[in-house]
């Protein structure tokens, strides 16, 4: 990021400061094609995409180098299965039924990489049908479980990967995917803008398994509906990337035999809506177990233990993914500010204005953390810093950056 890039962006928010991130959005026009990467800049996607949370797509010049485009498909573009067999057969990957709906979801099985290609050739042979139903190989971690050395290359454009970064730090998890299945040369995206997604919800809150089911015609299980704004149809064809902005519900339809690479991504752009959503969540948890409040010890705790169960992350464990974040960006601006460390030989891959950016977004969420009831019933005693202090670190760097980038 440049030094215009960071000022537009603190310009931006500024600006925008006041409505909840889940205020309903009208829907753009069109999905915008991005054909050429020589002409299309980070600066580019940061201030037209990224800020603005819209979606684009990538054409697939932007992935010509991926290793799994040679390897992982045939001249002809379908899946390459003997050397997925060669090179991951033995992995055992998480499989998801289909055509079994468990609430909102789908039971997930785990099996070696050979027994789903076998199956998925029996499916191809029967006409792309199975007893076994309909099987699709979903949240496969190959970054984490094994080597993706050359199957891809995270674009610049996503290189401020919070997420990730965090979870790297860790070496615990990560958020990057692979998703195989049958009926891919493409897909086909209907994408529904932040806010759109409450004109979809039943009558009990629920959003729907299938936004294309015809259930949802009916007044009384979604007395919504007619408020919802069709969604933004996007087919993806093979090599392309699409953006899929924070907050924007949306539906996959593999339109044939498929394979992909998934990235969730958090970063300074959408921190304040990871915030609000976690607030929401522990607002509905606190709702759902409201009658033992006065009977249940420690009921503050245990709905923190529930809403990580459900989110997979609390207010605590967030403090610690901004203090992780945040220690990295200050060393990376104290080291550019230091006239020796900035003369070495290494190379900070997101730079100071990057860094001074991610610090002012953390600063103003960490603001708004502190002083949340439910946050300060939380035992941070054992946190160094603790939040009060990291805020005061990060608002001094604030200050700092003020004057001197």
């Amino acid at each position: 990021m440049d030094r215009e890039t960071r000022l537009f962006a603190e310009n931006y928010f500024r600006s925008a400061r006041g409505p909840l991130p889940g205020r309903v959005c009208p829907p753009p026009a069109r999905v915008d094609w991005i054909e050429k990467p020589e002409s299309f800049s980070y600066a580019d996607f940061f201030k037209g995409y990224l800020l603005p949370n819209v979606p684009c797509v990538f054409s697939s010049t932007f992935t010509e180098g991926w290793g799994s485009r040679r390897r992982w498909v045939t001249a002809d573009g379908k899946p390459d299965f003997d050397h997925l067999l060669r090179n991951y057969g033995d992995v055992v990957v998480p499989v998801a039924n289909c055509e079994l709906q468990e609430y909102n979801s789908n039971p997930k099985e785990h099996m070696p990489l050979r027994d789903y290609i076998g199956y998925w050739r029996e499916h191809i042979q029967g006409g792309y049908a199975s007893p076994r139903g309909c099987l699709y190989l979903k949240d496969w971690h190959l970054c984490r479980d094994s080597s993706a050395e050359g199957v891809f290359t995270l674009p610049v454009y996503f290189s401020s990967d919070w997420l990730n970064e965090y979870w790297d730090a860790l070496d615990v998890d990560d958020y990057r995917f692979i998703y195989m299945g049958p009926t891919g040369t493409w897909k086909k995206w209907l994408l529904f803008p932040p806010g759109q997604e409450e004109a979809l919800r039943d009558r009990h809150g629920s959003l729907p398994y299938d936004v294309t089911s015809p259930t949802l015609l009916d007044r009384r299980l979604h007395p919504k509906q007619e408020h919802c704004s069709p969604p933004l149809e996007v087919i993806q064809e093979a090599g392309e990337m699409i953006f899929v902005p924070s907050g924007w519900h949306h539906q996959v339809y593999n339109l044939e035999d498929t394979i992909s690479i998934n990235h969730n991504w958090i970063n300074g752009c959408n921190l304040a809506n990871m915030w609000h959503f976690l607030q929401q969540e522990l607002r509905l948890v606190q709702q759902e177990i409201v009658q033992w409040k006065d009977t249940m010890p420690d009921w503050h705790h245990h709905c923190q233990v529930i809403m990580k169960s459900c989110t997979g992350i609390n207010f605590e464990e967030f403090y610690h993914f901004l203090k992780v974040i945040a220690e990295r960006r200050l060393l990376i601006l104290a080291k550019s500010m230091d006239p020796v460390e900035s003369k070495g030989s290494e190379v900070v891959e997101l730079g100071p204005q990057q860094a001074a950016f991610d610090i002012g977004r953390i600063a103003e969420v960490l603001a708004s953390v502190v002083v949340h009831p439910d946050f300060q019933r939380v035992d941070t005693s054992a946190c160094s810093p603790r939040p009060e202090e990291l805020l005061q670190q990060l608002e001094e760097a604030v200050a700092t950056i003020a004057t001197s980038l």
